[in-house]
């Protein structure tokens, strides 16, 4: 290996010494030399399996239940909806063919200059609301364990085990690339072990025969089949981070095993913690989820099973918080990694206080899993058409060069094509949504279907697959050439 190849622009000596566990990462957005690339595209399987292993997906799968449907309809739906991961592998390979992140590969679809706007809605704002969707979910089992051991019921309490949850994710995201797989490795196991001990309890406790008491038919079935689905969907597609997780892998990774290994760690415990959500709502209140599965949970298991929600989160919401501090470099804030990862914490922080402190939760998941997919079906839709378009070629150091001019400068910093594709998906998903205070005109016409995933995805791969193949094969360029 060259002299010249170990060491990055900022002086730092390569090889795998430059990002080791337990060490501040030293890399922000910049390319990843080939001399500091390193690791399997195996490892990917534990840093996606940990964050799935989710009190979330509980909530979730019980949350289909008490919209009304069998049992047996909710558990196609979570398998249906959890598909969709594949979308999430298939933007993970362009990590190693750039070298970089996915908020600064995005600049190839959406220009120098509107990428910043692009991702600071999609990457960095759902970001927050996403900490602040798994730190409620975090929070409701503290805030009960809590009571359980005889601490007052306060909003000052709530308000502490809330700002330490956040505390301890921020620290994760801290650390960065190194640290979240090592311990993304340890965690999926453990975490594994304990929510199976859990779903156990729960399968002693399944109506296996149930069925709700007014079964849903015809239209209202589509109805909430079709709600079901984009409840389940929003969040393989919330993660297009996944390139930021895959970008020290050497280069020559075989796409197809980097996006099969980021697939494989998401699907099946989203599948069988989500199925266990709804097994448990056959016989359980799950509109109180913490309460219900305290019931059926040994007394001196509760407190290994709240750790382990706690635990959860923490994996979850640091890779959140990590690609989050990311994305604020990648919109131009000259800030540290270190510091642009902090300031994701307060905005989300808020949000989960005003969730937890002043609204329901449950509803606060629901509404939340219902908009978001508006602006990340839109995202993903142009990401992997990108993809597909130049082959998966990109180029780490000509992304980063945002001088007028440059590759992706196009005009005058904005990528028109991709733009436009990105905004005519969002407005599809607006025309086809439906939630709790909004139902779009498609959404009325089909009945009350919310369409928004599907239609936001289907209409932005469309249009930019039809407006942006020439400009974008135009730039394409060879990395190494």
């Amino acid at each position: 290996m060259a002299t010249e190849d170990l060491t990055d622009t900022a002086g730092n000596t390569a090889g795998v010494a430059a990002d080791q566990a337990g060490q501040l990462e030293a890399h922000g957005i910049d390319h990843i030399p080939d001399g500091e690339r390193h690791g399997r595209p195996r490892q990917l399987f534990s840093v996606w399996a940990a964050p799935n292993v989710s009190y979330l997906s509980l909530v979730v799968g019980g949350a289909l239940v008490l919209m009304g449907l069998t049992l047996g309809q909710a558990l196609v739906v979570i398998v249906a909806g959890n598909l969709l991961w594949g979308l999430t592998g298939v933007l993970a390979v362009s990590g190693p063919a750039a070298g970089t992140t996915g908020s600064v590969i995005s600049r190839a679809m959406y220009g120098t200059v509107g990428n910043k706007v692009v991702i600071a809605l999609t990457g960095w704002l759902i970001s927050a609301a996403y900490l602040a969707l798994n730190w409620s979910a975090a929070s409701v089992a503290g805030i009960g364990l809590a009571g359980r051991i005889g601490a007052p019921d306060s909003p000052v309490v709530d308000a502490v085990i809330i700002c330490g949850i956040a505390a301890a994710t921020l620290v994760v995201g801290v650390y960065g690339h190194a640290t979240i797989v090592r311990l993304h490795a340890v965690l999926s196991v453990a975490l594994t072990l304990v929510f199976v001990v859990v779903s156990g309890y729960v399968l002693g406790h399944t109506d296996w025969s149930y069925r709700p008491a007014e079964p849903l038919h015809g239209a209202g079935l589509w109805v909430t089949l079709a709600g079901g689905f984009a409840l389940i969907a929003s969040t393989p597609l919330s993660y297009g981070n996944s390139p930021d997780l895959a970008r020290y892998l050497p280069r020559g990774s075989k796409p197809v095993a980097v996006a099969g290994w980021t697939a494989l760690g998401a699907f099946p415990p989203s599948v069988l913690f989500t199925g266990i959500g709804a097994l448990a709502a056959t016989t359980l209140d799950m509109s109180d989820p913490q309460a219900a599965l305290e019931k059926i949970l040994p007394g001196w298991f509760v407190p290994v099973f709240v750790i382990a929600v706690v635990l959860n989160t923490v994996a979850n919401n640091g890779l959140t918080a990590y690609s989050a501090g990311l994305t604020l470099q990648s919109i131009g804030v000259r800030l540290g990694r270190v510091l642009a990862v902090l300031i994701i914490g307060v905005p989300a922080t808020a949000m989960t206080l005003y969730a937890l402190l002043l609204f329901d939760f449950l509803t606060s998941v629901n509404t939340m899993l219902e908009l978001v997919v508006v602006v990340t079906g839109p995202s993903v839709g142009v990401y992997v058409t990108d993809i597909c378009i130049c082959r998966n070629r990109y180029d780490g150091r000509q992304l980063l060069d945002e001088r007028r001019g440059s590759p992706f400068w196009y005009d005058a910093g904005v990528n028109r094509a991709g733009v436009a594709a990105f905004l005519s998906g969002a407005a599809a998903g607006v025309l086809c949504v439906r939630t709790s205070f909004w139902t779009g005109p498609v959404a009325s016409l089909s009945g009350g279907a919310n369409l928004s995933l599907v239609g936001g995805l289907v209409v932005s791969a469309a249009v930019y697959w039809g407006l942006g193949r020439t400009r974008r094969r135009s730039v394409i360029t060879v990395p190494g050439s």
